[in-house]
């Protein structure tokens, strides 16, 4: 394990202050997650040595990894950046909650939808930089399906098996590609999911996306997830919707319909897959999905006027 504070910057290099009143950072970076690598640590070092902070770098390993963000949370820095993968970023957020820390998620996993959202970029080192100059405390809403947090977007149903293959896909994986996209074809169209929306009458759909206020282009207030039901007539229809859920503004799509919601119970006759925030699960034949308008604090810049996170 490496725990260790930010080396000084020369006496001649200026340090920048902070757009946000904060001194104590601290940053865990796992070195193993996908878009990480062995010089992160060391990288984010080099990067906060500019700046007019106390900084601490925690490299995670092995099974003392959540030993490791416990003890970074109990620290109570002003802010905890978070260099992992999507779920790791998640389960941090959730931790902290509305008591902890400011959280920033960077991009260091495969999808970073919460990175994305919040930062605009992919950019591990450019999220890093945009949170420390321009970043702000903003509270942010999300939802709770069968005990996982997220905080941009649960997509439940046979749909949400083709957000793997179209990720891997998009990162030139091929090979995974493949076997998601047999797997989603296999699993596709074997049954609907019922659904109620704030305990109203049961419908059905072949998915259910469910959108929280930092990303969705129909919430105007932060009182729900947008609920968003899918209803493709077929495979080439399904693959369209998934592949453009949550990065295009597929809602105008004739076969989707919106209405935002704070409770939603979803059933199925068999195990429910499901991608939250860019992680793969498979829920049981039953879940449910509450709303919480104010899950955690991040550190991030302020979107302009009018335009939309992602």
């Amino acid at each position: 394990m490496t725990d260790a504070s930010a080396p000084a910057a020369s006496p001649d290099t200026p340090r920048h202050a902070l757009h946000a009143s904060v001194r104590r950072v601290a940053i865990v970076v796992n070195p193993l997650s996908g878009g990480v690598g062995p010089q992160a640590a060391a990288e984010a070092e080099a990067i906060l040595s500019l700046y007019d902070c106390e900084a601490t770098v925690t490299t995670l390993e092995g099974p003392g990894i959540p030993d490791q963000i416990a003890t970074a949370l109990a620290a109570s820095p002003d802010v905890l950046f978070v260099l992992a993968g999507d779920g790791t970023a998640r389960s941090v957020a959730a931790q902290a909650g509305m008591k902890g820390p400011l959280i920033a998620p960077l991009p260091g996993g495969t999808m970073n939808m919460l990175p994305k959202a919040l930062y605009g970029t992919a950019d591990w080192k450019a999220a890093l930089r945009r949170a420390l100059d321009e970043g702000e405390p903003m509270v942010v809403a999300g939802g709770v399906v069968e005990g996982e947090a997220f905080y941009c977007a649960a997509i439940l149903g046979s749909p949400a098996l083709w957000a793997p293959a179209r990720e891997a896909m998009r990162t030139g994986k091929l090979k995974l590609a493949w076997m998601y996209g047999r797997r989603a074809l296999k699993r596709a169209f074997t049954g609907r999911l019922r659904y109620s929306l704030d305990g109203g009458d049961k419908r059905r759909a072949e998915a259910l996306v469910l959108i929280s206020p930092l990303i969705s282009k129909a919430m105007v207030k932060c009182d729900g997830l947008e609920a968003a039901a899918m209803n493709p007539s077929d495979a080439a229809q399904a693959f369209r919707l998934a592949a453009h859920a949550l990065f295009d503004d597929w809602r105008h799509d004739p076969n989707v319909t919106t209405r935002p919601a704070r409770w939603i119970g979803v059933a199925a006759r068999s195990k429910i897959p499901a991608v939250i925030d860019g992680e793969p699960m498979l829920l049981g034949r039953e879940a449910a999905v509450t709303f919480q308008p104010r899950a955690f604090r991040a550190l991030a810049p302020r979107p302009p006027a009018g335009e939309d996170s992602l």
